[in-house]
This record gives structure tokens, sequence and C-alpha cells, in this order.
């Protein structure tokens, strides 16, 4: 493993995020200012297939990685001498994706000396928030809601994180993605769906709300997304207002879930989401609502940091540097360069397994 011997106060870290269909590069400094960034969508690759393909994914990642933290490097004028830790994502996702950022970042740690600081893509997006808005302090409530995963998790600190709800299935942005698909939508799904809800009646489609009402903490979603195609095949409703019925329930899940978990664990000073789903206006809207309801600050990240992106890998090393007590003169080892690569990492390792073979823990 390599180390560093710190000579400013304020860290540069390079960070590196491949666990999905993104391929993503940025330099981040430890005051939350993002120098320089790349991200190179996808999109047109996997939009054939309807969603992501594990292998294209990977083999994409491989051949752009090189070439984007080069131009990264280059325009923000430095080299890995004036970097003081290299940062990537170590799971969970796409395990061939997350390997070959990981494997990069190795070997950028073992050639320049510096630190390996092997990053939970969940705790980037968990953090991500405080680099967009440095004044979010410990302790906050975080709904995390993406393509692979929808959580509430108490974020207490870094590297401290409880988790307060989970997935028994389907994920909300996967549902998104699927909703799309069964409407003739095409891929990515989510921004098409919400597109089309502005069009429709969110009351027009009887829909269900699993889970609502439940004591059990958790999310479900496969309910709905079974009923969506069930509304589609009847020709009854039109797609705008089965868009607009599917995002409301939707909403309306997240809502009861949230008040649920306040209930168990609240108060909390602040209410935080963040992930690719938190692009969506709507929700949006109606957690901004939620928390002031509540006499909760409500805090989201612009959306170029809801999405998958490096400049949130960087800053938690960032963070992880400053949490470890990172100061001028000191030297900090970071993760060791044997790593594994991990399809799966929970933020809360000791919290209750969830029932259902699907759970995206």
């Amino acid at each position: 493993m390599g180390s560093v011997t710190h000579t400013s106060d304020t860290a540069l870290v390079l960070g590196i995020e491949s666990s999905c269909d993104e391929t993503a590069v940025a330099l981040v400094r430890g005051d939350g200012t993002i120098v320089a960034q790349s991200i190179a969508s996808q999109e047109a690759e996997h939009a054939p297939y309807g969603g992501v393909v594990p292998e294209i994914a990977a083999r994409a990642h491989a051949e752009r990685l090189a070439p984007m933290i080069a131009k990264v490097m280059g325009d923000a004028n430095v080299t890995l001498d004036d970097c003081d830790a290299i940062a990537a994502t170590a799971g969970p996702g796409l395990i061939g994706g997350v390997m070959v950022g990981l494997v990069s970042a190795k070997a950028l740690a073992m050639a320049s000396g510096k630190p390996l600081l092997a990053i939970n893509h969940l705790e980037g997006h968990a953090l991500s928030p405080r680099l967009a808005d440095g004044s979010l302090a410990f302790p906050y409530l975080l709904l995390l809601v993406s393509g692979g995963h929808c959580q509430i998790l108490a974020v207490e600190g870094v590297g401290h994180y409880r988790r307060l709800a989970t997935t028994i299935d389907d994920a909300l942005g996967e549902a998104f993605d699927k909703t799309a698909k069964i409407l003739g939508l095409g891929y990515p799904g989510g921004s098409a769906v919400e597109r089309l809800a502005l069009q429709g009646d969110p009351k027009a489609v009887p829909l269900p709300r699993p889970l609502k009402g439940s004591p059990e903490p958790h999310f479900s979603f496969a309910g709905l997304k079974s009923a969506v195609l069930r509304a589609v095949e009847s020709g009854l409703h039109a797609p705008q207002d089965i868009a607009a019925s599917f995002q409301q329930a939707a909403v309306d899940c997240l809502i009861d879930r949230l008040s649920l978990a306040l209930t168990r664990a609240g108060p909390f000073p602040a209410l935080v989401v963040a992930g690719g789903v938190a692009a969506n206006a709507t929700v949006r809207g109606a957690l901004e609502a939620f928390a002031a309801r509540h006499a909760m600050r409500f805090t989201a990240p612009p959306i170029a940091l809801c999405t998958d992106n490096a400049a949130m890998i960087a800053w938690a090393g960032c963070e992880r540097l400053a949490a470890e007590g990172w100061r001028r003169g000191t030297e900090f080892a970071g993760d060791p360069l044997d790593f594994l690569a991990r399809p799966r990492w929970p933020l809360d390792p000791d919290a209750e397994i969830a029932r259902g073979a699907g759970v995206k823990a």
C-alpha cells in the first residue's frame, strides 16, 4: 500500500467511478471544490437491450477510463504527484465494471506511491450532499433512491450508518426503468416516465401502494411494477395516466416509509435525498413538503451529483481523510492494494436481514 506525507491543509483526491454504466473521473479538494471532472454515458450502447448489459458496460469502462483520467489531469494541470490519494468505487455494483475502476486505481496508487481509498459507492451517494452543501452536519436522515438501491439510513458520521429500511425486491429506480420499458419509452426510463407523467392524471389509474401502512419498515415495488403491466395490457388507460399514477404511487410509498422511519428513529434535524431518482422533480417536491411538515431541513444534491459520478467518490475520500485525522505533515496509509471488488457491500453490515430473495442490502 502507498503512503504520502502531506504538504497542504487541503487534500486533493482523484476519484474513479465505474460501478454501472457511467465511466467517471474527478479531482476534488477537501474544501469541496470540484477541480475537474469527466463523465461518459453508455446510454447508446445499452438502449437496444432496454437495460444495462454488464459485459458491455465493463468493456466500455476499460476502453474509456485511461484517456478520461489523462483528460481530467490535463484539464486541472496537475500530475499524480499533486494528488494526496486515489479513490475508487470498490463496490457494490456490476462486478466487472467495479474491477476495471478499482484495478486502475490500484495501478495508479502503486506507480505513484499514493494511498488507495476503496470507496463504498453507497457512501459516495450518502456523503454527496455535504459536497454540495458544506453546512450540512451529521446526523441526518437519508433516503437513498437509485436504480439498484432504495434505503433509508441514519447518517451519523463518516463510516457510521444505521439502516432503517431497504427494499425487499425492486429498487425504485429499477421500477421506473421497467415501467418505461412496459410503456415503450426506451432506456434510460426514469426521465422518460417523469416527462410523460406531466401530461397525465395521477389519480386516473388505481395502482397499489405496496407495504403502505405496514409495520414492516421496508419498501416493495415489484407489485406496483406488475400492476403497471396489467394496466397497460387492459387497454383501458392512456399511457400518460399510467405514468402519472405510477409516479404518484411511488411517491406515496416513499412518504409512508419515511414517516415510519421517523417515528421509530427520529427526530432528525435534516432530511437528505440522494441517488438517481433524486433527480425526479415530483419526488423532490414531495420530500421537501414532508420535511417542512416535520420541521426538518431538506437537502438534495444538484442533479449532476444525483446520478453516478466520480466527484462523490473523490469527496468520500476527502471525508475519510478528514475523519481519520489527515493534517499537514502526517502520513496516511490508505487501503491495501489487495482490497477486493465487492458486488454487494452494505453500509450497515449489522442491520437485520430483510425478507426477500432479491433484497438490495
